[in-house]
């Protein structure tokens, strides 16, 4: 599995000339078995490669948990895993600074009735920031992570690089990495994008790495128990409060104990009966409203835009064709993208349902294995 073909290709994936042990790579290391062969492999390649691991919340309960991260059980794993491809390692508490940056734009997104996606969050405000400055300052040519993506110098005489899809689509994480700056993806590199989970897996087994059988992280790594409505309790009491159930006229059709329940598209736990299956279409979270509607409702074409992170070409306002998506699980579809007085606009093609503000909108070139991504943004409210 580990043969001179794979070796080459990690060292082409970090794209440096020079001999490798000159060359310092700083490896983000989660604990689990991606960033692990991520660490191993670049030091088969020869490279000076030094793991961090950043503990990100006080684990309490995540520390008996399976398919937690950035905590507890899993920083002992990447402290183990390190010792083993010896590596030096470090753990960095970055604690305060994640509560900060993550947790309480988690907590205020859902108040505001949006669906939020702390790990697109974590990756643009600490693992990709934070966690970059101190590679740089450990002298580190580059930052390499156990993501399922690729990324390829442009061949232009520049040191630009661009982000594609991985070779294993139902690995995918571009969806979660729309907002890598360019100047954080020029520094970045993925080392595992040409491969498939199982072949990730195979090569933690025959390096005889602990975490080859390790199960993935779930879910949203600081709620240990899934229940996130719980946390926003804790953290933020005064903001839960009861509502109205209403339809798209307005006529009061039950109650809620509070807008962090829903979800744009949600059509069960509504505790309220109709002649039609009805969907949560919007949330009015100042009138503390949740309005539901028949399922055309949620049809959608024109999707607003903000915080836009574009890696392609300059936009105009004549609209330019790309695909979209707008979950993670869902495959990109045929749409355009054009600016106009207020900024950015991507239509969907066919229309989506289910858009829900504070999702993102990843744009790709094309739709398949080994395609670039232009970037995106988070939905705005329609």
């Amino acid at each position: 599995m580990i043969g001179q073909s794979l070796i080459d290709g990690v060292r082409e994936t970090v794209g440096l000339a020079g001999d490798p042990s000159n060359i310092r790579v700083v490896c983000a290391m989660s604990g689990g078995v991606d960033s692990t062969v991520t660490a191993a492999l670049l030091k088969q390649a020869g490279f000076d490669v030094v793991g961090i691991t950043l503990q990100l919340y006080d684990h309490g309960e995540a520390v008996r948990r399976k398919g937690a991260c950035c905590a507890g059980q899993d920083i002992h794993d990447a402290r183990r895993a390190a010792a083993a491809i010896g590596i030096p390692h470090y753990v960095l508490d970055f604690e305060s600074r994640f509560k900060e940056a993550v947790i309480d734009e988690f907590v205020e997104s859902y108040l505001g009735g949006e669906t939020p996606i702390p790990c697109v969050t974590c990756n643009r405000t600490v693992k990709f920031a934070d966690l970059l400055t101190r590679s740089q300052e450990l002298d580190a040519a580059v930052m390499a992570t156990g993501h399922y993506v690729e990324s390829r110098a442009r061949g232009d005489g520049s040191a630009r690089r661009d982000m594609f899809t991985p070779a294993d689509l139902s690995r995918d994480q571009s969806y979660f990495l729309f907002a890598t700056t360019q100047a954080q993806l020029d520094y970045l590199r993925f080392p595992l994008g040409a491969l498939t989970k199982s072949e990730t897996r195979a090569i933690a087994a025959e390096l005889g790495l602990e975490v080859a059988d390790k199960p993935d992280s779930q879910d949203i790594c600081f709620v240990p128990d899934g229940d996130y409505a719980a946390l926003i309790r804790k953290l933020r009491p005064e903001g839960v409060e009861p509502g109205d159930i209403v339809d798209r006229e307005g006529r009061v059709l039950g109650r809620h104990e509070g807008i962090i329940h829903y979800t744009i598209g949600q059509r069960r736990g509504l505790g309220i009966a109709g002649a039609e299956p009805l969907y949560v279409v919007r949330i009015d979270a100042r009138a503390r409203l949740v309005i539901v509607g028949p399922r055309e409702a949620l049809r959608q074409q024109d999707i607003r835009i903000t915080g836009l992170n574009w890696l392609g070409e300059a936009l105009e306002p004549r609209p330019l064709p790309i695909f979209a998506k707008i979950r993670s699980a869902r495959p990109p579809v045929p749409a355009d993208i054009r600016m106009d007085g207020e900024g950015p606009v991507v239509t969907i093609r066919g229309g989506e349902y289910g858009v829900s503000p504070g999702q993102a909108c990843v744009l790709y070139a094309g739709e398949g294995p080994g395609q670039r991504v232009l970037g995106g943004g988070f939905i705005g409210r329609a």
